[in-house]
Parts: structure tokens; C-alpha cells; sequence
């Protein structure tokens, strides 16, 4: 893979090109095909779907679930009508702790969570746990970043209902093991929630095999518009599962008394969808497909070895989470004493756009020690150069910063 021809597919390289951009993990710059994707549909194909009998409603509703057919194949599944249409990864894990909190959760039950979870799959469950009155427990991590599994044995002797863990986290880079870790989940009765808000963009991905029950995408990370994602399930589960908002377009039969709901997913699906985007993001996933997940992941896998390596050389400088292929191209930082939001100011203004803060990542980050890290994220349009202009510019700011340094 050529990172600098793929490049090319991507104007904002364009518009700006000297910008080191390192911020993907927040959200991932947009190819030319999902911008003319989008900018198509609304132009020349724009109608509301499941909803008309004229020809460019009908269109627009077979494109829009030509999207969901694209995204089941990107995730790994045969059946279209196992993916449900989110705004973001946030929503869908709301969906679920609703849903699955409504339908599995009582009195004294435990939903499993990890350490190094976004709170984006932390709050949704701690909100359903408060409402019926079960508990949050959380596996903890390693010195190295890793999931702590003699921990995770004992945990799983509590019997939980529900075990929710990040792919690849957002902090430190980790990749869990999915398939080994929802097997163990599965053999103490626990539905298995994965957040691959990380995982999806830059790992082949294959539900199935991963051995989830539910696998939640974020679309703008993968390439694709804002307000779309693929949330996944296995279709037995989401035939068992109340809805989680209520109104149009969900329902089978409504008097003023009481309503039937329709099935999955447009059980799921309340409202005026976000067909356009949703269109944009299945042309997201046919980019990732075009290039190869594999690739995308090897050359994540070779930008992270390289910056580890650099940024060992920069005196002082903390890089959080482990050594080795068990990673993904997410590198946090800090030097002690310097705030991460200056560190960051001073990277941008030098040209590297990197993400600053908790990152959503809180309780992470009081186990590693810190307030906030700097984040450097790496994507298929970035290259070996860019890596090493971050390497160069931290150590012009470890000379910035030395008399802020503890």
C-alpha cells in the first residue's frame, strides 16, 4: 500500500499540504469517492425513503438499503437485516444498554465493563444498571496496557449478564483478543457488546468469527460522514429486544392505546434515517474494501513500530500502553509537568494535528497516574515522514518545555 498515492484520493491533502494530520482516532479525514457519494445523492437522488411509491422514492430506499447490504458485507455477515443504522457509536451503545438492559438486566445483576473503556461504553450501562438496580464491575489492566484475563476469570465467576469491551482502545492502542475473550464471556452466560469504534477502521473485521453478539461501528472514524454508523447483532437477539426510541417508522400497528413494533431492524431504526449519510458510509466501507483491510492494518501496525521506536529517543518523554503487534496505530504521551493541551498547541503549531485530554477515558487515565495525555493516531494516508516529523518536533518541545519538566 502507498500511502502517498492514496493520498491523492483525499482533497483536504489538498487544501492543506503541508498538515501532518495524526488525529484519525477522533475522526478520519473523507476520500473524494464518500464526498461525491454524498454530494450525488442530494443533488440527484434525494427523496425520503420507505415511505414513497414514486420512482425516486423507491430509488432512494433501494440505495439506502444497498448501504446496509454494504456494511453487513464489510462486517462480515450474510444477512443485511442484522445491521441497524445509528447516528454514531455513542448511539448505538445507548441503543443497547437500553435494550439489552430492558430485556436482561435485574436486581443485583452485574454488567462487566474493562478499565480502558471510552465512556461511551461505560455511562450508557452505568445509566441502565442505576435504573435496575444492577452493578458495574470492571476488569483492570496490566502495568503494560493490557487486559488483566486472571482478573477477567475471577470476574466471570460473578456470572454477569452482559460483558462490554473496546476492541482497540482509544488511549492506549491495545488490541483485545475478541474471539478468545467473548468465548470465555460466553461460557459464563454473558452477551458479549464489542466497541469497535477503533476496530472497525483499521481491522479486517468479521463478527462471526470475532464471536460477538453485538458490534458497534463509528462511521466518521471509517472514512465516512458524520451521523451515520453500522451497529451489529445477531439476528436472535434483536428479534428478542424492545425498541429504544419510539415514533415513526418503527411500528407495525398504533390506536391510542397501545402499539406493535415492526422487526429488526427497523424496529430500531425511529424516524427519518440518516439515508444520505448512510449512502456515504457504505462508499466509506467500498474504499476500505478497495484497499484491503489487511493492508490497512499492516501499515498501521508498521507506522506504530516506527513511532514507538522514535519516540523512545525523546528524553522524558511517557508513552502509554504495550510493546508489541498486540497494538494499533494510537500513541499517547505525556512529559511530566507539561499540560497535554500545551503540548499539543505547540505540536499544531509546528503543523502535526494530534488530540489532546482524557479522550473520553477518564478512569483510564487515573490508572495510568495522569490527568490527560497527548494522542498521535495514524491512518492509511499517513507515511514513515510524517512519523518521523512528530519525533522531530517533540524533541523540539522536550528543549521548549525543559524548565517545565519535573
Amino acid at each position: 500500500m502507498d500511502p502517498r498515492a492514496l493520498r491523492r484520493d483525499f482533497p483536504v491533502f489538498e487544501a492543506h499540504p503541508d498538515l501532518v494530520f495524526l488525529d484519525s482516532a477522533a475522526s478520519a479525514q473523507k476520500p473524494r469517492s464518500v464526498i461525491e457519494a454524498l454530494a450525488r445523492f442530494y443533488q440527484t437522488a434525494y427523496a425520503n425513503v420507505h415511505r414513497g411509491s414514486y420512482p425516486l422514492s423507491e430509488a432512494a430506499t433501494e440505495a439506502f438499503e444497498a448501504a446496509r447490504a454494504t456494511l453487513a458485507g464489510f462486517l462480515g455477515t450474510p444477512d443485511p437485516d442484522e445491521v441497524v443504522f445509528v447516528r454514531n457509536a455513542t448511539e448505538g451503545m445507548n441503543l443497547l444498554a437500553h435494550a439489552l438492559g430492558e430485556r436482561y438486566l435485574g436486581e443485583g445483576d452485574t454488567v462487566l465493563v474493562t478499565e480502558m473503556e471510552h465512556h461511551a461504553n461505560l455511562v450508557p450501562w452505568q445509566q441502565a444498571a442505576r435504573r435496575k438496580g444492577a452493578r458495574i464491575r470492571a476488569v483492570p489492566i496490566t502495568d503494560q496496557g493490557r487486559l488483566d484475563l486472571a482478573a477477567l476469570d475471577r470476574l466471570l465467576g460473578e456470572e454477569p449478564r452482559i460483558f462490554a469491551f473496546t476492541q482497540m482502545s482509544n488511549v492506549l492502542g491495545t488490541v483485545n483478543p475478541v474471539a478468545e475473550l467473548a468465548e470465555r464471556a460466553h461460557r459464563a452466560g454473558a452477551i458479549v457488546v464489542v466497541d469497535g469504534a477503533q476496530g472497525a477502521p483499521h481491522l479486517p473485521v468479521n463478527v462471526r468469527a470475532l464471536g460477538a453478539d453485538f458490534y458497534v461501528t463509528s462511521g466518521h472514524k471509517m472514512l465516512g460522514p458524520t451521523g451515520a454508523s453500522a451497529l451489529w447483532g445477531r439476528r436472535e437477539l434483536w428479534q428478542e429486544l424492545p425498541p429504544f426510541l419510539t415514533g415513526g417508522g418503527m411500528i407495525e400497528r398504533v390506536t391510542i392505546e397501545e402499539s406493535t413494533f415492526a422487526p429488526p431492524p427497523t424496529r430500531f431504526e425511529a424516524g427519518t434515517p440518516a439515508f444520505a449519510e448512510a449512502v456515504g458510509l457504505a462508499a466509506a466501507a467500498e474504499y476500505l474494501i478497495g484497499v484491503g483491510m489487511d493492508r490497512v492494518w499492516r501499515h498501521d501496525r508498521e507506522l506504530t513500530r516506527r513511532a514507538l521506536a522514535a519516540l523512545s529517543e525523546v528524553p522524558d518523554l511517557r508513552v502509554f500502553g504495550p510493546q508489541g503487534e498486540d497494538r494499533g496505530g494510537v500513541v499517547s504521551f505525556a512529559f511530566p509537568g507539561v499540560h497535554a493541551h500545551d503540548l499539543a498547541t505547540f505540536l499544531g503549531q509546528k503543523g502535526v494535528a494530534v488530540r489532546s485530554g482524557h479522550h473520553c477515558a477518564q478512569p483510564l487515565h487515573r490508572r495510568l497516574g495522569v490527568a490527560a495525555t497527548t494522542r498521535a493516531s495514524f491512518y492509511l494516508y499517513n507515511t514513515e515522514e510524517e512519523v518521523d516529523r512528530l519525533a522531530a518536533v517533540l524533541h523540539e518541545a522536550r528543549r521548549f518545555f525543559a524548565s517545565w519538566i519535573e
